[in-house]
C-alpha cells in the first residue's frame, strides 16, 4: 500500500497549524554525543503545547472539519497525549469532545484531560474496550472520531515536526523517532525522506508494546497486550495507515527494555534537564543501548516527544538509579 500523503500534504499542513503550534528547539547534547560518539541533537517536542507532539496533528484534523462535522462534535481514545491534545484543540476551536479513556488511565492525565474541556467516559477496562466504546458511540451519534495515530491528515500535521528537524539540523543523517501507533513517526518519515532521502529514519519501540514490529512481520495489523513503562507509547496495535508509510519510508524499527528506557530518561533528566516522560526517553535509549549505532562524525537527532510524566512515575524512576 502507498502512503496515503506526500510532501505537498505536509507543507500545505505546516501552513494550516501554523502560529497556533510552538517551534519547539533542537539541542545538542555533549554528554549524549560523547557516549554516543556521535552528534547528538535533541528535537525537545515535551516544550508543545500540552506536553507532547501531538497538537500537530491534532490541528491538522480539526482544521479540515466541515462545518457540518464540527457541529456534531469529536471524540478519540486515549490515556494520555492524544487525550489531552484533541480536548485543548477542540475546546479552542469551540467544538464539544469526548475521550474515551480506561479505569487504569492515570488520575492526572484524566484530570488534565479534562482541564482541557474534555467530556471523559472512563468505563472501560482496557484500550481495546475503550475503543470499541467509541466506535457504538460514533454510530449512535454521528460524532466525529479524531484517530489518535491513524489519519494522513494527521500524518501530515506531524510532517511539520520533520520539516523544522531539517531546518534546525541541515546536515542530519540519522533521525531516532519513539513509536507507539506510528503517528509521528508516518509523518516525519513523509516529511524527512521527500525532502533528503537519504536521510535514515529510525523508529523506536519499546519491547512489551511492539505492535509495529509485529505488524511489518506479519504484513498485517496485529493486536497486542501492551506492557511497558512507556506509556505513551503502549498502543494496543499499530494502525493500517502507519504501517503502510512504515513498510515503504522507515528504514529499521528496533525494541527497547524498560530499563534502557529508564536510563534515559535519568540522562535526560539530569543531565541534559529535560523532565520527559518515559516514551519521550525511547530515542535517546535506543542511542544510549547501542541499539542504534552512528558512524563517528555523524548528525544524529533523537526525538524526545512528550513531557506528560505524572510525578510518582518521575520520582521512582529517579531513585532507582
Amino acid at each position: 500500500m502507498e502512503p496515503a500523503i506526500g510532501l505537498d500534504d505536509v507543507l500545505r499542513a505546516r501552513a494550516t497549524i501554523a502560529g497556533r503550534i510552538l517551534r519547539t528547539p533542537t539541542l545538542s547534547s555533549r554528554t549524549l554525543s560523547e557516549k554516543v560518539g556521535a552528534s547528538v541533537h535533541l528535537k525537545a517536542e515535551l516544550f508543545q503545547r500540552t506536553g507532547s507532539f501531538k497538537p500537530r496533528g491534532v490541528l491538522a484534523k480539526i482544521a479540515s472539519l466541515p462545518e457540518s462535522e464540527r457541529a456534531r462534535g469529536v471524540v478519540t481514545w486515549s490515556a494520555g497525549n492524544a487525550a489531552q491534545a484533541v480536548a485543548w484543540a477542540a475546546t479552542a476551536a469551540g467544538i464539544s469532545c469526548r475521550v474515551f479513556m480506561w479505569r487504569t488511565a492515570n488520575a492526572t492525565k484524566v484530570a488534565a484531560t479534562r482541564g482541557y474541556g474534555a467530556e471523559v467516559d472512563l468505563d472501560a477496562e482496557n484500550a481495546a474496550e475503550a475503543h470499541e466504546r467509541l466506535l457504538a458511540h460514533v454510530e449512535h451519534t454521528g460524532a466525529v472520531f479524531v484517530h489518535p495515530f491513524d489519519d494522513p491528515v494527521l500524518h501530515a500535521g506531524h510532517g511539520s515536526l520533520g520539516l523544522e528537524v531539517l531546518e534546525d539540523v541541515p546536515g542530519a543523517t540519522t533521525v531516532v523517532v519513539p513509536v507507539g501507533g506510528g503517528g509521528l513517526i508516518s509523518g516525519l518519515a513523509v516529511a524527512v525522506k521527500g525532502t533528503a532521502p537519504g536521510i535514515r529514519v529510525i523508529g523506536v519501540e519499546p519491547e512489551g508494546a511492539a505492535n509495529m514490529t509485529a505488524a511489518l512481520a506479519a504484513g498485517a495489523v496485529v493486536p497486542i497486550a501492551p506492557q511497558t513503562v512507556a506509556d505513551g507509547l503502549a498502543a494496543p496495535f499499530a494502525g493500517e495507515g502507519t504501517l503502510a508509510v512504515c513498510s515503504r519510508l522507515v528504514d529499521e524499527i528496533v525494541l527497547v527494555g524498560d530499563d534502557e528506557i529508564r536510563d534515559a530518561f535519568r540522562v535526560l533528566y539530569g543531565r541534559a534537564k529535560l523532565a520527559c516522560e518515559p516514551a519521550g526517553a525511547a530515542a535517546t535509549a535506543a542511542l544510549l543501548a547501542g541499539k542504534v549505532v552512528p558512524e563517528p562524525g555523524e548528525q544524529v537527532v533523537a526525538v524526545v516527544s512528550g513531557g506528560n510524566v505524572v510525578p510518582e512515575t518521575a520520582s521512582a524512576i529517579l531513585a532507582s538509579r
